[in-house]
């Protein structure tokens, strides 16, 4: 028999696990990603915000932050999220190009100018 995942049930366990550990960076993530997935754009992007604090170095943390910020349309403050990511090393060019997270960010110019800085010089 299998079990059905519960996102509520979850969501509400690693927010327990949060309160008693307020700078467990792994619980900050998956809860981004949980509030996210589950349409709560909102409280995805204050971990995403409270995650780059934590690990202001973490590119991935600052790519994820991106994401929340065009889901949230903030299109400048997701752009220079993206910059911050890419200058501290992210480069997962194909991935980007098709991250529905960063839909909104396409037809911007400087998404644009990102992905032409990350494309390899031939």
């Amino acid at each position: 028999m299998t079990k059905t995942q519960d996102p509520e049930f979850e969501m509400r366990f690693f927010e327990s696990v949060l309160k008693r550990d307020p700078a467990y960076t792994e619980v900050v993530e998956i809860l981004g990603g949980l509030y996210t997935k589950h349409g709560r754009i909102a409280d995805g992007l204050r971990m995403d915000r409270k995650l780059v604090k934590l690990l202001p170095e973490n590119a991935t943390a600052h790519y994820n932050l991106a994401c929340s910020l065009a889901l949230s349309k903030r299109k400048t403050d997701a752009i220079r999220s993206l910059h911050q990511a890419i200058q501290l090393g992210y480069a997962d060019l194909d991935w980007m190009q098709q991250d529905p997270d960063l839909d909104g960010l396409k037809q911007h110019p400087g998404f644009n100018a990102l992905l032409t800085q990350l494309k390899p010089q031939s």
